[in-house]
């Protein structure tokens, strides 16, 4: 008979995400994780895999649990002030106590891991190619409604959008000035214009 298991995988996973969240991949050994999980190693490694494989388990379970933007900017009526609400939001939540402490989780991993981690590496670009193509296709929406001049290109505004979007992420971890993030975020929204 098979003995069952005498923890919650959901819970252990989403403890041993909080963890890597907060001090990154390298900085969290498998004895921290033991420690936080409050379970064995070897039963981490039968339900998880080894460091590497948890890190990567926890970073899908972060992003299954972003909001939904297709949903924020496809909703009926106008679409560049649902965009613009999405960037403020962004700069409110990078200047946020919790996210300053922690920052995006896909972020970090964008810095720490992705430049020599092909796996964490599309893991991050499967984020990014999704936010730019909901952005994309919702900047194409405002101009065929008449909200965004034909003379501008959506899909280089998506990608402008994208890379101010992550890097007010990483601006916000690092600089103890709001205004920073803040301001290039209101100068980014003239473009929309």
């Amino acid at each position: 008979m098979a003995r069952s298991k005498e923890f919650d995988p959901e819970a252990a996973l989403q403890a041993a995400l909080e963890l890597f969240w907060r001090r990154g991949y390298e900085a969290t050994s498998m004895s921290d994780l033991v420690e936080h999980l409050g379970i064995g190693r070897a039963s981490i490694y039968a339900t998880f895999g080894n460091k590497h494989e948890l890190y990567l388990k926890a970073l899908e379970r972060y992003q299954e649990r972003l909001p939904d933007l297709l949903g924020e900017l496809s909703q009926p009526g106008p679409v560049l002030p649902a965009v613009r609400a999405l960037v403020r939001r962004y700069a409110d939540e990078a200047t946020a106590e919790t996210l300053r402490l922690h920052g995006c989780f896909i972020t970090n991993t964008a810095t720490e891991l992705a430049p020599h981690d092909p796996a964490a590496a599309r893991q991050v670009e499967r984020n990014w190619d999704h936010l730019e193509t909901v952005l994309h296709s919702a900047l194409v929406r405002a101009q065929a409604q008449g909200e965004l001049s034909t003379d501008r290109d959506p899909l280089t505004l998506a990608r402008m959008l994208l890379v101010l979007l992550q890097g007010l992420r990483v601006v916000g971890k690092a600089s103890p000035d709001p205004a920073r993030v803040r301001d290039a975020a209101e100068q980014s929204l003239v473009l929309l214009d």
